[in-house]
């Protein structure tokens, strides 16, 4: 256990605390990996399927090209992202493309602003919420790369 001993924690609270936080600093990395794969193959699975909520939204946005083929890729490319997520790797080529990705799932709030919210700038629809957390996204991805090169063993 190490870091400082929090002065107003009582002994047996301060070791439980340590012991907790060194759990989260090991697998926490591991955790995060997997959460997001689980989106990403999720998400990306609803879009070959015809199942995807999103449907709608990316045929306005991305109208210059054909729904029929590029739906489906865009469902492919997001399920590669989450299965090199869970694969070590495939871990910089699934941030890669997640990072490619993302700009175009935020071109809906430029686009399409009268479905992305409802009093600009900040009455967000439901549309709008869904893109904006891609926000947290791009940020687990971020620390996911970032500590890339310091993962220890496998998952």
């Amino acid at each position: 256990m190490t870091g400082k001993k929090i002065n107003w924690m009582p002994d047996w609270l301060d070791r439980f605390d340590a012991l907790v936080s060194a759990w989260l600093d090991r697998h926490c990395q591991a955790v995060l990996r997997i959460c997001l794969a689980i989106i990403f193959i999720w998400f990306g699975a609803l879009k070959p399927l015809g199942m995807s909520p999103e449907e709608e939204l990316i045929k306005n946005t991305v109208y210059w090209v054909s729904p029929a083929w590029f739906i489906p890729i865009l469902g492919w490319w997001e399920m590669a992202i989450g299965i090199g997520l869970l694969f070590r790797p495939l871990l910089r080529m699934a941030l890669l493309l997640l990072i490619l990705q993302i700009p175009g799932t935020m071109l809906p709030l430029v686009l399409l602003p009268e479905v992305c919210f409802t009093n600009f700038p900040f009455g967000v629809s439901l549309e709008g919420q869904y893109i904006i957390k891609n926000l947290f996204l791009v940020s687990a991805a971020f620390v996911i790369g970032g500590k890339v090169r310091h993962i220890k063993g496998s998952d």
